[in-house]
């Protein structure tokens, strides 16, 4: 048992890697609350003073700024399903005895560790090109016109290359579940003549239900700050402008380092919103 000594050497130890994260994090924060409310033109006279609420209010009656919200949930949506549905399949897949399976999972891993700039180029330029991407060439084998991805379906083509990198850890995450499950109850759920479909919505994802709620949870944090992919693919037209990215560009179009920090502050505000709702979803999965 800890005594008091222990525990008092143990706070003290804690104390500068604690007091070192809190400055990470309380130190930004603090300083963008603090620009939100002024006009500070870096490259155009620096701070102007003090201006209230004025950020805040140009920044939500803009018109995009609706738009953009709706973008970003919706590619965080769309990601979400794409990896979750797919994660599943290829948990259970992997699960199943094959040859070189540690090969396969491997390279199921490997694009989680694919840089997003280095992946948005591929995908742009190697299978969504309309005149020599892959996928240009299956329509034209089809004998079909092939699709301007990024400018006919956009934000699809989004969602589809940030799932491709998001899907390896989904399918990590739910394969470790799926490797806990207890074999004994699947096999006794077979022997009383049990459907595969049956065994898996009673006894498989139940089972799988934490993972899952896991895996929305984590994914969603980092998906609402999507930036690299359209950077690189879109550029933030043709619909696909997110939050992030329209608080990039607003500071790159009028300098206002105010006006970006106000954005920042929705963000964090809309993140919070979100990170709330899903914590009492992933609460009452952790309970049960």
């Amino acid at each position: 048992m800890a005594t008091q000594q222990s525990r008092s050497a143990a706070r003290i130890m804690m104390a500068p890697a604690v007091i070192l994260l809190l400055g990470w994090m309380l130190v930004p924060l603090t300083m963008t609350l603090m620009f939100s409310f002024k006009k500070y033109l870096p490259l155009r006279g620096g701070d102007l003073g003090w201006v209230g609420f004025d950020n805040y209010v140009r920044f939500v009656s803009s018109s995009a700024f609706w738009p953009s919200v709706m973008a970003t949930l919706t590619i965080v949506g769309g990601v979400l399903v794409i990896t979750i549905v797919l994660g599943v399949v290829l948990a259970l897949l992997l699960d199943q005895p094959m040859w070189g399976q540690g090969i396969v999972r491997i390279l199921v891993i490997a694009p989680f560790f694919v840089m997003p700039t280095v992946s948005a180029l591929v995908w742009k330029n190697m299978f969504m090109d309309p005149v020599n991407g892959l996928f240009a060439h299956v329509w034209k084998f089809f004998g079909a016109e092939p699709i301007q991805w990024l400018s006919q379906a956009p934000l699809e083509s989004i969602v589809l290359i940030v799932s491709w990198q998001w899907l390896p850890f989904a399918t990590l995450i739910l394969l470790t579940a799926v490797q806990s499950l207890d074999s004994e109850q699947l096999e006794a759920a077979e022997m009383d003549g049990a459907p595969f479909y049956s065994r898996f919505i009673h006894i498989i994802l139940p089972h799988l239900a934490r993972a899952i709620t896991i895996v929305v949870l984590i994914q969603t944090i980092f998906l609402l700050s999507i930036f690299a992919e359209i950077f690189v693919t879109t550029g933030g037209s043709f619909g696909t402008r997110t939050l992030s990215y329209l608080i990039f560009q607003r500071v790159l179009e009028s300098q206002n380092v105010g006006l970006g920090s106000a954005g920042g502050v929705y963000a964090i505000i809309l993140a919070n919103i979100v990170a709330i709702f899903l914590m009492r979803i992933v609460g009452k999965n952790l309970d049960n």
